[in-house]
């Protein structure tokens, strides 16, 4: 079992404009396609948090993966 903190992936949020649809927020820190899941948690207790959104949003996602509003920033990368 590898260590089940997050890596912090940077300590900012990121904003994305996304459009309707489901999506899947890498909530390890270790996907390549950040900030979104690509499977990198295989062999972790992590698993990734689904949102679906039903009109186009604005979004400040989570890079710090530390954030108590999964998948959004509430700016806990201040306090890390």
């Amino acid at each position: 079992m590898l260590d089940e903190t997050p890596k912090i992936v940077k300590k900012q949020s990121i904003g994305l404009l996304l459009q309707p649809g489901t999506y899947f927020f890498c909530r390890c820190g270790l996907s390549q396609d950040q900030p979104f899941c690509d499977g990198a948690h295989q062999g972790t207790d992590f698993r990734p948090k689904k949102f679906t959104l039903n009109e186009p949003t604005q979004a400040n996602l989570c890079l710090c993966k530390h954030t108590q509003t999964s998948p959004y920033c509430d700016g806990t990368h201040r306090k890390i």
